[in-house]
Order: structure tokens, then C-alpha cells, then sequence
């Protein structure tokens, strides 16, 4: 299979596939699930998806907590209109100008969403809206790409970059949030991405591939051992570890 590259349709298409089927989503989901136990959400409350895509991290949210309600941005309207299918509140929007007043939100998740923002201080300004409306103790739960090996330099081409983990912490605490949890994730299995990597590098001469990964059966053996492993890492990380090395970050954020 070809990489798509964001922004294109086939990109959007890929995702989907990928949300739905891969064990590094299903695994990525339950670390997400281990890092919200830290911020003991109430019963209620009114989430925003940030980069929604299309819905799945809404669905995934929603049915472990159903008194919830969910809102979901995307400033693809392909990934709009497939979000549309199984959620009425979702809109075209940029993480540089979210369309909700201050402190109206109770928690924001985005994920991978950071590093495609432009390079000249766009995750500055994400950070800052997100911060803007977040309910005083609301709580801001982030995925985004760790630098790695091979090392990674800026794509300014495609607005891409990937982050050290002291890089991201500093930037959340300049944006006004507290940083309750943050380390690199993916990192035994994310081994397994480096000659992927070095051949995209190799035979494209950039810096950003796309969208490298392909769907595969969640429900194999081996994909199940992988998932329970990329778990196991998310519950460390939830209980306060941080991995020496991982080609993701994650961070659990209060406002």
C-alpha cells in the first residue's frame, strides 16, 4: 500500500480502517483509559474531541462514559461528514480557533493532532484555545509524536514536526496548564517501526511519510499480545512512570 498523505482523502479513509481495526488504536484507546482514571471525571460532563476524525475516539468515549456529552471538531469535512454518520455534534474547525465560548468545556482530547499544526507557533495556539475553553480543573488528555530514531527534522512543506518530550512539557505549562502526567508511550513495539520508516525516508527524500501503518486483524493472537503489551505501557505511564524512549507522547492535563 502507498502512504497517504493528511489532509487527502485516501488519508481519512486509512484512519478510519486503522481506528477500527488496529491493535495500536485499540492499545492507544486503553492507555487513554488509564490516564483519565488519574483525573477521576464525574459522572457528567461535556467532552470536545479536537481532530475527531472520523468519531471513533467519541464512540470509545461515550460508551465508557454515557453521561457524558460529546462534541467533535475536524478541519477535514471528509472527516466530518463520516463523524456526522454516528454523531450529531460535530463541525468543520480548526484547533486554531475553536468555535466554543470560555470555560465551557469539562475535557478535551486530541489526538495527533499537534504535530500537522503550522510550524511557526501553531501548537502554541491550539494550546492557548484549548486552555481558553476548558472549565477552571477541567482536564485536556493529548497525544502527539515523539521524536525518535531515526531523528525527524521539520517538514515545512507539510507542517510537521515531532516533539522531545521536555519540548511538549514546556508548552503545555506556558499555555496555563498544569501537567499531571506526560512520558513517551509505544516504546518496545515502536522498534518494530524503524526499517518502515528508514525505507519511507529512503524512497520518498522527506522528512514527513504519511500515514505508514496498514489495517491488519485486531482479532489475531499476535495482534492481541501487542495490544495487551501497549496497555500494560499506558497503565505505567498512569501510575506515574515515564519511558525512556517511545515514538509517541501522551499527557494528562488539568486547566
Amino acid at each position: 500500500m502507498t502512504a497517504p498523505r493528511i489532509f487527502e482523502p485516501e488519508y481519512y479513509e486509512r484512519m478510519r480502517q486503522l481506528e477500527a481495526t488496529s491493535w495500536w488504536n485499540a492499545g492507544m484507546r486503553d492507555a487513554a483509559a488509564a490516564l483519565l482514571k488519574q483525573a477521576s471525571l464525574p459522572r457528567t460532563g461535556l467532552m470536545l474531541d479536537v481532530g475527531c476524525g472520523s468519531g471513533q475516539t467519541m464512540s470509545w468515549f461515550g460508551e465508557n462514559h454515557p453521561g457524558w456529552r460529546t462534541i467533535g471538531l475536524d478541519v477535514a469535512s471528509e472527516a466530518v461528514a463520516a463523524a456526522h454518520r454516528t454523531h450529531a455534534k460535530v463541525c468543520t474547525a480548526s484547533a486554531l480557533l475553536l468555535p466554543l465560548p470560555e470555560r465551557s468545556i469539562d475535557l478535551a482530547i486530541t489526538f495527533d493532532v499537534m504535530q500537522h499544526l503550522p510550524l511557526v507557533g501553531g501548537d502554541r495556539q491550539a494550546l492557548g484555545e484549548l486552555r481558553r475553553v476548558l472549565k477552571p480543573g477541567g482536564h485536556l488528555l493529548v497525544r502527539t509524536n515523539a521524536q525518535s530514531f531515526p531523528r525527524t527534522g521539520d517538514d515545512t512543506a507539510a507542517n510537521f514536526h515531532k516533539y522531545q518530550p521536555a519540548e511538549f512539557h514546556a508548552k503545555l505549562e506556558a499555555a496555563g496548564f498544569a501537567v499531571l502526567r506526560l512520558s513517551r508511550l509505544n516504546a518496545l513495539l515502536g522498534l518494530a517501526e524503524i526499517p518502515r520508516e528508514l525505507e519511507a525516508r529512503r524512497s520518498q527524500h522527506t522528512e514527513y511519510h504519511g500515514l505508514l501503518a496498514d489495517p491488519s486483524t485486531q482479532g489475531s493472537r499476535l495482534s492481541s499480545l501487542k495490544r495487551a503489551w501497549l496497555s500494560f505501557e499506558g497503565r505505567l505511564v498512569g501510575t506515574g512512570w515515564r519511558l525512556p524512549f517511545g515514538r509517541s507522547i501522551v499527557a494528562l492535563c488539568r486547566a
